[in-house]
């Protein structure tokens, strides 16, 4: 079994991850575009470009699926790649999990790009999943980038001004940007700070869309088989090693078992 993954950077990891744990003995692709990203600020069509291409990329490898573990890319170029790939290879987008935050019946605040926040198709999700749920979209301008580099002071100041932007009284939030999963200990220390110890609940994707590409394919999590699953990494279609800055990361470091690192 292979299993493709692909994003401008390693907001793949988390995914990627869920992954590796639900069947240790998967080959696993991870695709990125290091010269093309960030993606959250260029257009529609510049951003189905460039994830068009390193697709094509990971499907040289010949995967039984491909997860979009970026959920820009779902937003704006879902239906190209599967206009490019399917039905040969299953492709998976990843969704905000709104749908199971609003089932809580809570306030929601949805941590997003700025290019998702207020997009039709959040609104879209929104509007479908949570239409009677009091919802707040909270733009987090630079927190992807932050995450990507390993810059952990740009981390703490772009959380803290998401943090400022998200109601007291919110009961569950949502993790719209696969990046933001791998910082998630340090946006519940800063809301938790903002709101003198308040719960919350934190909704990801990654487990449910690893879930679904198993699905696609007609398999199951087996997560107690021998890890035997290689990992290969493609840099703008380029196989080299997994990026260093991986390695600040609880998921890159899983990954990172037994593979090459880039220095």
């Amino acid at each position: 079994m292979k299993i493709a993954l692909m994003d401008s950077g390693i907001g793949l990891l988390a995914a990627a991850a869920a992954m590796r744990r639900l069947r240790p003995d998967a080959d696993l692709l991870l695709s990125c575009d290091p010269e093309g990203m960030p993606w959250g600020p260029r257009t529609p069509a510049d951003l189905t470009g460039r994830a068009l291409g390193v697709a094509r990329a990971a499907a040289e490898h010949r995967p039984d699926a491909l997860v979009v573990a970026c959920n820009t890319a779902s937003v704006h170029s879902l239906p190209a790649l599967r206009a490019a790939l399917e039905p040969a290879i299953p492709v998976i987008g990843t969704v905000p999990a709104i749908k199971p935050a609003a089932a809580s019946g809570g306030r929601v605040a949805i941590w997003a790009t700025p290019a998702t926040t207020g997009s039709p198709y959040q609104r879209g999700l929104i509007a479908e999943f949570a239409a009677g749920a009091r919802v707040t979209e909270v733009p987090c301008p630079g927190l992807a980038d932050a995450v990507e580099r390993g810059n952990e002071d740009a981390v703490a100041r772009a959380v803290a001004a998401a943090a400022a932007l998200t109601p007291a009284d919110v009961t569950d939030v949502v993790l719209g940007c696969t990046h933001y999963e791998l910082v998630e200990a340090s946006i519940r220390t800063a809301l938790a700070e903002r709101t003198g110890g308040a719960e919350f609940v934190f909704h990801g994707s990654a487990e449910a869309v690893a879930v679904q590409a198993l699905r696609r394919i007609g398999a199951r999590p087996e997560p107690y088989l021998p890890r035997t699953g290689g990992l290969t990494v493609l840099l703008g279609g380029r196989q080299g090693p997994l990026p260093a800055a991986a390695l600040g990361y609880a998921e890159g470091r899983l990954l990172a078992e037994g593979a090459p690192l880039a220095h």
